[in-house]
């Protein structure tokens, strides 16, 4: 297939690049050339700013893909800037599991929705859900990206919690700064939440499998793990992986460093079903177990700067 990749160079984005390349196809790179890898993989480039893209809309024509994959649809503007100017192909977005009426729920200390999460259930009554919080997301909602794209008969994949090789947000480092610290004691919480994660490979396998597959025309598919653990199951699984033994103390809510909050009670599963990509496009997603490895060994052969002597907030409760 010849295949455009907006965005593409960072982590899931990268991942779905490496891929697609792995397979034998055809693939242009469209993205503003700041995180451009080195020794990476042979694809074409085209740089611009995503609000400028109209500026290169004949030399993606030109292309003449079968496909395009939106990787950093974020806002209504990304939309305006973008979709109007694509060329008859099939679409793929990626959006999130920040969707559903649960994230919201959860975020006000809440419940009431019932899980497995799926595609039909309840969506976020109030928008904007980072606004306001200093991320630079004030205009983040994918809930104005997905309804342009289904309607251009295009696929939306509603991402779990990813983790994976050059993630920039290191998903696992509350417990990996620990081990390269040496604890043998983690404070925790009850670690009994709830939250479906997925390995950034399977993410982008299951964009591969969407590829050429009539039946994701038009469709949404919620792409996590089959088969969630609790947090504390998952920070067991993380040091396993690291071949690190420690044991993890249960400890006041109050008394929790502020990176260790997740493994507190929260009244709000966020639990994914994705069976509906799997059994309409084929994905195929490995064992858990697969994923955690590799990110693991990746984050400790590549640790964030100060890593060795800056581990995050001291464990005081354990003193």
């Amino acid at each position: 297939m010849r295949v455009v990749v907006l965005g593409g160079t960072e982590f899931i984005g990268r991942r779905i690049v490496e891929e697609l390349v792995a397979r034998g196809d055809d693939v242009l790179v469209v993205h503003r050339g700041r995180t451009e890898p080195q020794d990476w993989v042979a694809c074409e480039h085209l740089h611009v700013d995503r609000a400028d893209f109209g500026t290169v809309a004949a030399d993606v024509r030109a292309f003449r893909p079968d496909a395009v994959i939106d990787t950093i649809a974020l806002s209504q503007a990304d939309v305006d800037a973008v979709l109007p100017h694509l060329p008859e192909a099939q679409l793929v977005v990626l959006s999130s599991m920040d969707v559903y009426r649960a994230f919201e729920l959860l975020k006000a200390g809440a419940n009431g929705e019932p899980t497995p999460l799926r595609e039909d259930s309840a969506l976020r009554v109030g928008r904007f859900p980072y606004r306001g919080q200093g991320l630079g997301l004030d205009d983040y909602d994918k809930l104005d990206v997905e309804p342009a794209y289904l309607e251009r008969g295009g696929t939306v994949l509603r991402l779990a919690v990813i983790y994976g090789e050059h993630d920039p947000q290191r998903r696992e480092e509350f417990v990996l700064r620990r081990v390269r610290a040496g604890r043998t004691r983690i404070p925790v919480g009850p670690g009994n939440w709830l939250w479906t994660r997925c390995y950034v490979g399977e993410v982008a396998g299951a964009v591969l499998a969407a590829l050429g597959n009539d039946r994701a025309r038009g469709e949404i598919f919620n792409v996590g793990e089959p088969h969630t653990h609790d947090f504390g199951t998952w920070i067991r699984q993380i040091l396993a992986a690291a071949d690190h033994e420690a044991e993890l103390v249960e400890v006041p809510g109050e008394l929790l460093p502020a990176d260790l909050a997740f493994t507190k009670a929260h009244v709000q599963h966020l639990l994914f079903d994705s069976s509906k990509a799997r059994d309409l496009l084929g994905w195929r997603p490995a064992p858990v177990e697969f994923g955690i490895e590799r990110s693991v060994r990746w984050h400790l052969e590549n640790p964030p700067a100060g890593a060795d002597t800056d581990f995050g907030e001291d464990d005081r409760a354990l003193a």
